[in-house]
């Protein structure tokens, strides 16, 4: 999964037509780091989406604007809009990653 390190690049990312999924992580996160044990196979499964990565505690202002409230989630984006959201609580193993995927219908 690459790392945003820019606002600028974030919103040149979501406005793809290809879906792309973006993952909200903090270092001191343990279930982000229990997410990174298993997302490789997810992101290997599902090359239909572009996967990325930002640190939610270097973009609080993003976190905020799209109802980022716990780590790690999964937001899906296509054209710039946000089509989709596995909030933290949801997000804790792959089979729930997946669930989600097929949910989305993107």
């Amino acid at each position: 999964m690459k790392d945003i390190t820019k606002t600028e690049e974030f919103q040149q990312l979501i406005s793809s037509e290809k879906p792309v999924v973006i993952k909200f992580y903090a270092g001191w996160c343990p279930d982000c780091v229990r997410m990174d044990m298993f997302i490789p196979e997810i992101i290997e499964k599902h090359t239909d989406y572009e996967w990325y990565q930002m640190n939610r505690d270097d973009f609080p202002e993003l976190a905020d604007k799209y109802a980022v409230m716990g780590i790690p989630s999964l937001l899906v984006f296509k054209n710039g809009e946000k089509v989709a959201h596995l909030h933290s609580a949801n997000a804790k193993t792959p089979e729930s990653v997946e669930s989600f995927l097929a949910e989305t219908g993107v």
